[in-house]
């Protein structure tokens, strides 16, 4: 799921799919859909994954950070490449937008027998927390 912030600043939610081409993480989008422009207006942002169980046993990631417009041919190439590889399609250009995620923290949370967190930023470094 993608966090985004509306033009009035209230939050709106996503589905996205991520795919990681040469270290970037990338985003693509519909063009001009409500969650591009969001980030073409305001690139801060969340994207957090799905739990698949009810429990939480494997886990929560959340990133937290801006998201970087790409124009690069060489990347919006190597993108297009990627989403092919992984469900033989791929987005036609020039209409869609892509993205990259700059990280600037992050979190990750495993519940049940276990539990803990583990929480990044540049400034503090890695940190584990025990999860009460």
């Amino acid at each position: 799921m993608l966090g985004t912030l509306r033009s009035d600043g209230s939050p709106r939610v996503s589905p996205c799919e991520i795919d990681v081409v040469d270290g970037h993480l990338f985003l693509g989008m519909m063009w001009r859909s409500k969650k591009a422009l969001d980030l073409l207006r305001d690139p801060r942002c969340v994207v957090h994954s799905v739990t698949r169980d009810r429990m939480g046993t494997e886990g929560d990631v959340k990133l937290y950070g801006r998201m970087i417009d790409v124009h690069e041919e060489q990347l919006r190439d190597a993108y297009r490449a990627a989403v092919r590889a992984r469900i033989d399609w791929e987005p036609d250009e020039p209409e869609f937008h892509l993205f990259k995620l700059d990280v600037e923290s992050a979190a990750y949370a495993i519940f049940g027998e276990g539990s803990h967190a583990l929480a990044w930023n540049a400034v503090d470094g890695l940190r584990r927390l025990e999860l009460g």
